[in-house]
């Protein structure tokens, strides 16, 4: 039986004696403000940093770039994880910063809109748009237009889940690989997996606050059957492009992303499934407490820059 890491253990412990409410006893405001503290840190040097915005679907996306000196290079839009409720350009800035490094690319962060002011599909329609954005102005950002992937962790994990099943059904842009950080990618409506239940509580995020979540971003229960929303709905997932998934041993979200995982091998795409057995959600975010963020990092960093070099 696998054993929450020290450090892990530590950082849960010292959060408890803070005595703060998990996300789903706070307001909306409230858990955006402390989700931005805990994940504040980390942020490593890179040449370039410079945010602009794109267009939308509905008003413009704020983005920000990241990236390596010179012309050329591979880009990964990066969709940022936060319940499709919290999150943003600021509290995600030194994954970025780090996974930028470690792929040897740029990376483009985008700030989607979020729940509950723009419940599904708002969230996903950013993602894709910014990702066709990608894909037609890469050039224009020093970039290379054919090396083009997706990455995001939890509820970014779940958009690009989402947006490379997208490009695949509608003749979209074509991705180069997909980085998934522990993906929220089953529906509510029909699946039920053991980690659910096991690390409920505890873990950093709670099941109650998943069920928050949910009612935030997917309000009407019909579209809990929609696969854009819970990619673990598709019936096929062929000709998707390959794919890295990190999940954790104390994640509620565990198995859904194992689960995925191996649906994509059994498709015939090629996965690379690392479990970091102890622990818990959102651990890359946490740079500066975790060893294994950085590793965890780095391992999605060297499999970006094995796919698109």
């Amino acid at each position: 039986m696998p054993e929450l890491d020290p450090q892990a253990e530590a950082l849960l412990e010292t959060i408890d004696a803070m005595g703060m409410p998990p996300t789903y006893g706070l307001s909306v405001e409230s858990a955006r403000a402390r989700l931005e503290e805990l994940f504040a840190g980390g942020g490593e040097d890179v040449d370039r940093v410079k945010e602009f915005a794109i267009g939308g679907p509905a008003e413009p996306i704020p983005v920000r770039l990241y990236g390596p000196a010179g012309d050329g290079h591979p880009l990964v839009v990066f969709l940022h994880g936060g319940g499709w409720v919290l999150g943003g350009l600021e509290s995600y800035d030194g994954v970025c910063r780090a996974l930028s490094n470690a792929a040897d690319c740029a990376v483009l962060s985008v700030d989607y809109r979020l729940a509950p002011e723009h419940p599904f599909p708002a969230a996903v329609e950013d993602a894709y748009a910014a990702t066709e954005w990608a894909a037609r102005h890469a050039d224009r950002i020093n970039c290379d237009p054919d090396r083009i992937a997706l990455a995001g962790d939890s509820a970014g994990g779940n958009l690009a889940a989402a947006v490379t099943l997208m490009s695949r059904d509608h003749d979209g842009p074509e991705i180069a690989h997909q980085s998934l950080l522990y993906p929220a990618v089953a529906s509510p409506a029909v699946h039920d997996f053991p980690s659910h239940e096991e690390n409920a509580e505890g873990y950093l995020l709670e099941g109650a606050s998943v069920e928050w979540f949910l009612e935030r971003y997917v309000p009407n229960p019909v579209d809990h059957r929609n696969v854009y929303f819970a990619p673990l709905l598709a019936r096929d997932l062929s000709e998707l492009p390959s794919a890295t998934v990190l999940t954790a041993g104390f994640d509620p979200l565990r198995d859904e992303g194992r689960e995925y995982a191996d649906r994509l091998e059994s498709a015939g795409v090629p996965v690379e499934h690392h479990e970091y057995e102890g622990m818990i959600h959102g651990f890359v975010s946490l740079l500066d407490q975790l060893d294994a963020a950085r590793d965890g990092l780095e391992t999605v960093g060297e499999e970006l820059r094995t796919t698109l070099q």
